[in-house]
């Protein structure tokens, strides 16, 4: 069973920083399209950032400029560097592997922006 395992979520100040990671078996890892999605409360699930696997990134308008998404190939890990929170990226946070049209998610990991 292909877990993915999400980190570094927690409560921060706006205008602070927090690291995402997203752990990915080796597997799959070389071979996926890792992607970052969030769902604030009461609202639907929306993409925030995604990687594949020869390093073309995507970001969600929202948070261009403020967030960078990366992989290091030698942990099976991508990562999800966020500066300059704000209140409104307040969501649980969900990382998304697509690794040829199967797709796995993890279990989600909350990410809290204070005002």
């Amino acid at each position: 069973q292909v877990q993915l395992v999400e980190s570094g979520g927690g409560l921060v100040q706006a205008g602070g920083s927090l690291r995402l990671s997203c752990a990915t078996p080796r597997s799959i890892f070389s071979s996926s399209t890792v992607a970052w999605y969030r769902q604030p409360p009461g609202k639907q699930r929306e993409l925030v950032a995604g990687i594949t696997s020869g390093g073309r990134t995507n970001y969600a308008d929202s948070v261009k400029g403020r967030f960078t998404i990366s992989r290091d190939n030698a942990k099976n890990t991508v990562y999800l560097q966020m500066n300059s929170l704000k209140p409104e990226d307040t969501a649980a946070y969900y990382c998304n592997a697509v690794n040829f049209a199967r797709t796995y998610w993890g279990q989600g990991t909350q990410v809290t922006v204070s005002s």
